[in-house]
């Protein structure tokens, strides 16, 4: 497969796995000690908060007025979209019931996590749209409690807005409470709330190593790096649309890939050409960001043709694929591994980021060739279940007994045979292990 690169990135997103996991042990150690005061000393400390983490219901409801009416009604509009797409993926996953042999009975049943933690972030840009996202799913997944944690700002506490989202789509408990001493509080149960069977959400990297370290004792979505995106175009696409998704995407952060994967190399290089001017146009935190995430981190790669493209691209696993080629119904049946995919110059990555319905919260740094977003599942087990007659375990219990035999397992070959013994006192079984 011949590529040539017009960009090469001089960093990955593994060029930044800093020593963080040593401070987030300490800290979460420290938390789990001491509970809620040593919670409310990091909040303190890091985001130089010292007001009431855990809204109470009048809080709520001045944060929410505060918010502006067309406001309301876009992340309404965004919700209202999430949900039922959530429900139509809930509606995948069935209660199952079969005899597999006539007398012995198998079944599944899919049944949601307790507690839910969800974390927002509000650092760098305020998430609204991951309390959407996180929430949501969790509510219609049958969660019986869902706790919303984000970082408050100094003096203001939450953003209004992320309280209105957090709200509106069914949080349970909505907590002013950033970073490491976020996540430890939904995970170790502070503040009243029941302890999270599952906390999800996007943030930074102290937040990713938290839900890393705590994974085991709770479930997680997924351990998550830089937000990434790639896209496929062809001599068709637009040069000016495909620098500028680009661009919306390397302003996530200094760190986020960006990748654009043609087999036009006038299209590559015209896109070459319009991006700086595009990033000096922003403000200034976005362009800070996009300026280093494209400097450092982004690629143009110029593939022989279009298998080649598709395969590349499944190589990188991207979070976000955008295609902008002719034929899109090929590309939908040829590619394999992204978090979410985005077909046609008609929709672009920042749809789902924030209002389309699909999740946003998906798996980054190549995880795509092994695991997809979230969604209701990631709330939900899939547990399975047995029952027999008598004469429906006779089989299986006589090939139990001599597996483990065979196995060297003889306590569990007793199990099968006391049955057998008790059920079907009159015949005779070869439960050796050569039987």
């Amino acid at each position: 497969m011949k590529r040539t690169y017009l960009k090469k990135a001089s960093r990955t997103s593994q060029s930044d796995a800093g020593e963080t996991s040593k401070t987030v042990a300490a800290i979460l150690a420290d938390i789990e000690t001491r509970g809620e005061a040593a919670a409310l000393e990091y909040a303190a400390k890091f985001d130089k908060y010292t007001g009431n983490v855990e809204l109470t219901q009048a809080e709520i409801d001045a944060a929410c007025a505060r918010v502006p009416q067309k406001l309301k009604e876009d992340i309404l509009f965004a919700h209202d979209n999430v949900r039922r797409f959530a429900e139509v993926q809930k509606g995948t996953v069935a209660d199952v019931e079969y005899e597999i042999n006539p007398g012995l009975i198998v079944g599944q049943k899919a049944i949601p996590v307790s507690a839910a933690g969800c974390y927002v972030p509000a650092g760098r840009y305020r998430h609204i749209a991951s309390a959407v996202m996180t929430v949501t799913t969790a509510k219609v997944a049958g969660c019986e409690h869902i706790t919303v944690s984000s970082a408050p700002q100094p003096g203001e506490g939450l953003n209004p807005a992320i309280v209105f989202a957090a709200h509106a789509c069914g949080a349970d408990k909505i907590m002013a409470l950033g970073g490491v001493q976020g996540v430890a509080s939904m995970a170790f149960g502070l503040f009243g709330q029941p302890k999270a069977n599952i906390i999800v959400g996007p943030g930074n990297q102290f937040v990713a190593e938290a839900k890393r370290s705590l994974y085991g004792r709770v479930g997680i979505d997924m351990i998550a790096g830089p937000t990434d995106s790639l896209i496929l175009a062809d001599k068709g696409a637009d040069a000016h649309i495909v620098a500028t998704d680009l661009v919306s995407q390397a302003e996530h952060g200094y760190n986020s890939p960006v990748w654009l994967v043609t087999d036009h190399e006038p299209l590559a290089r015209d896109v070459l050409s319009r991006v700086p001017d595009l990033i000096a146009d922003l403000p200034a935190l976005n362009r800070e960001n996009a300026e280093a995430a494209w400097n450092d981190y982004a690629e143009v790669i110029v593939c022989a043709n279009r298998e080649d493209m598709a395969a590349t691209s499944d190589e990188y696993a991207p979070e976000h694929l955008t295609v902008q080629a002719e034929d899109l119904d090929w590309w939908l049946n040829r590619l394999k591994c992204y978090g979410s995919l985005f077909l046609g110059e008609e929709t672009t990555v920042s749809y789902g980021d924030k209002a389309a319905g699909t999740n946003h919260v998906l798996p980054t740094s190549g995880a795509a060739s092994y695991t997809g977003g979230l969604s209701v599942h990631k709330y939900m087990k899939i547990v399975t279940w047995q029952r027999a007659s008598r004469e429906g375990s006779k089989q299986v219990a006589e090939a139990t007994a001599r597996i483990s035999r065979l196995e060297g397992m003889e306590a569990h070959a007793r199990a099968a045979d006391v049955r057998l013994a008790k059920y079907f006192p009159d015949e005779d079984f070869d439960l050796t292990a050569n039987g």
